[in-house]
């Protein structure tokens, strides 16, 4: 069976970092969009990039494959260069040897990465990409709700 082919934009944003935050997908099949958009209330620019990342593969019900454009160069390069691969077999040290931020959502992502043929691509933010400033809108505007709940850290 050919897997649905799903095209997935995402973003992050932080008042601060840390400071309230927020994420923004939006999900594109066949024509059909679905937004989607949260936000935490102590949290930093890159927990929110993987989040949005998170947050679109596990609104998917079936495996599929999927390209996912994001303009964040910290979650893109950690794939497609191989850098989370590392992490792993260094037991989630840089090759600094420090610790690894944001553990529990690279291990999330890793989860839903084995479910579906994920691929990322790099797209410049605040730019011309359509699809990329409306995740942006999506998350200030979730960053700015109130009673947004505490971002659990590992």
């Amino acid at each position: 069976m050919n897997k649905k082919e799903i095209t997935i934009y995402t973003d992050g944003a932080c008042s601060g970092n840390p400071g309230p935050g927020g994420y923004g997908t939006v999900l594109i099949y066949n024509g059909t969009r679905k937004e989607l958009s949260g936000g935490f209330k102590n949290t930093t620019n890159n927990r929110m990039e993987i989040t949005a990342v998170i947050k679109g593969l596990e609104a998917l019900k079936q495996p599929c494959k999927v390209t996912v454009y994001s303009d964040s160069k910290y979650v893109v390069d950690a794939i497609e260069k191989g850098w989370l691969n590392n992490w792993i077999k260094n037991n989630w040290r840089k090759s600094n040897k420090e610790k690894v931020l944001n553990v529990n959502l690279w291990q999330r992502l890793l989860e839903l990465m084995a479910i579906h043929d994920v691929s990322f691509r790099w797209v410049k933010g605040h730019h011309e990409n359509e699809e990329n400033n409306r995740c942006d809108q999506l998350a200030v505007l979730a960053s700015k709700q109130s009673e947004l709940p505490e971002d659990i850290r590992e």
